[in-house]
């Protein structure tokens, strides 16, 4: 069992029935399905390193953590390559609404420039997609000479948000379901899970 840490959630995430207890939590926790045991995200990370050392061993990479979702996959997957590389990280979110699809709003933006460097954007979960695809397409537009993508969890549903779009690197898969743990949040909460989860019935 893990302890909670005691900071308390935005109201934006409180369910009004629950309050996000922490009994609740823990009961979410103590009920949820395992899916991916710690042992076979060590085994995908240590498969994933193998193949990035292969193909950017010798390139002297940036690698770009996006944030929060994957700050774990990231530092497990770093302490794993044993080349020179630097990293950086940002965050950013899609508009929606009245501006046009793709355009990207950054809470906080690359310091690093991409231009000329072999980029690799790590993240938790390939889900739809959306972001992920966004982003991609400024690291184009910022001159990058390769751009691959490291994604612990490849989520199995038709609603991508490019057809046919896949992680380079990825050695996991789910179903398509609400998942949580090793940087995937719930409610804000469980992103210190060390495996992969999803709350019983969802």
């Amino acid at each position: 069992m893990f302890d909670l840490t005691t900071r308390r959630p935005t109201m934006s995430q409180l369910d009004p029935q629950t309050h996000d207890s922490l009994h609740h939590m823990r009961e979410l926790m103590e009920s949820a399905d395992c899916l991916i045991s710690q042992a076979e995200v060590e085994g995908a990370l240590d498969r994933m390193a193998d193949e990035i050392t292969r193909d950017l061993g010798d390139k002297l990479p940036v690698f770009y953590c996006v944030m929060n979702g994957g700050l774990i996959t990231t530092g497990h997957l770093l302490t794993r390559l044993g080349f020179p590389l630097e990293v950086d990280y940002l965050h950013a979110t899609r508009y929606r609404g009245k501006t046009r699809g793709g355009e990207l709003f950054w809470r906080v933006s690359p310091e690093i420039p991409m231009a000329g460097r072999h980029v690799v954007i790590v993240d938790d979960i390939l889900d739809e997609g959306a972001t992920l695809a966004a982003i991609l397409d400024y690291c184009r537009e910022a001159g990058a000479a390769s751009i691959t993508t490291a994604v612990l969890v490849d989520k199995q549903h038709d609603r991508k948000a490019v057809p046919g779009l896949k992680a380079d690197y990825c050695s996991l898969e789910v179903a398509d379901r609400y998942v949580f743990g090793f940087g995937m949040d719930i409610k804000g909460y469980w992103r210190n899970a060390p495996g992969i989860f999803a709350p019983k019935g969802m």
